[in-house]
């Protein structure tokens, strides 16, 4: 049987695990992220078709795409918010659809917009995540005082979530996320409403976070792909269009936007 071709810019394809609760497919040549022939349809309309990719531990991968392309779809099969069509998900060598628990404690997701409780304060939030992460109470004092200071929420702590800025939600939401170290982060647009400083500071943890954890971020930005990506994977109408690194797109952001526009270009009609 021929093997197959690893997408450009990821480690070699391993060969499938049998994706049981108690295998340990951690290895450093499983991916940290991965999608095999993904596809979605909401009735007649078609959100994602035969997507696939595999993402290498400790890389950041930029996810682009127009409005409506399928970004956020993908990310919810993923983190085993919705199931596919056809295809399946893997986060650090795990089934999602076979075995979510032990996937979500791998798994840090911040979705766009995420749902937050806004009667709680963050410090609340931070503690009832603990309880449903199962981490021990020595623990989570500690990665409680960390995440509130990687994420610079030191000043609305104790606030209600509901009272809070936009920017300040963002952060809650990445604080929780972020709380049980887990390996793989998916992040919806992680910036989205932040100011110039917040948007340094996200870019800043960002940076320091692939050191040791895979990240999957989607975003709008280029300047953001530029600073912070090792590669990235464009989607259009719900198939993968392009798949390289950060200066495949590009050398110079106008480049890139150039670049994108023509990958994701709505389709000429027939003459």
């Amino acid at each position: 049987m021929t093997a197959q071709k690893s997408p450009p810019g990821s480690a070699p394809r391993p060969a499938p695990t049998s994706a049981t609760g108690n295998d340990k497919p951690n290895s450093a040549m499983t991916p940290a992220i991965e999608a095999r022939g993904i596809s979605r349809s909401f009735g007649a309309v078609h959100a994602l078709r035969d997507v696939s990719f595999a993402i290498p531990a400790g890389q950041l991968v930029a996810f682009l795409g127009p409005n409506g392309a399928g970004k956020s779809t993908t990310m919810r099969i993923l983190t085993g918010a919705l199931s596919p069509n056809e295809g399946r998900a893997f986060i650090g060598g795990v089934d999602v659809a076979v075995d979510r628990l032990s996937a979500a404690r791998r798994l840090g997701y911040l979705p766009e917009n995420g749902p937050l409780y806004p009667d709680m304060t963050p410090m609340d939030l931070l503690r009832f995540m603990a309880r449903v992460r199962g981490l021990e109470s020595a623990r989570t004092r500690d990665r409680i005082e960390q995440v509130i200071e990687q994420c610079r929420l030191s000043a609305v702590v104790g606030r209600p979530i509901g009272t809070l800025s936009k920017g300040f939600r963002q952060r809650v939401g990445m604080a929780a996320a972020l709380l049980h170290e887990p390996e793989v982060l998916i992040l919806d647009e992680p910036t989205a409403g932040l100011d110039p400083n917040q948007v340094e500071h996200v870019r800043t943890l960002l940076r320091g976070l692939t050191k040791s954890q895979t990240v999957l971020l989607s975003t709008h930005i280029l300047s953001e792909v530029r600073a912070l990506a090792d590669r990235i994977l464009v989607l259009s109408r719900g198939r993968i269009v392009h798949d390289g690194p950060t200066g495949s797109l590009g050398a110079t952001e106008r480049d890139m936007e150039t670049r994108f526009r023509d990958l994701t270009a709505p389709a000429r009609p027939a003459a």
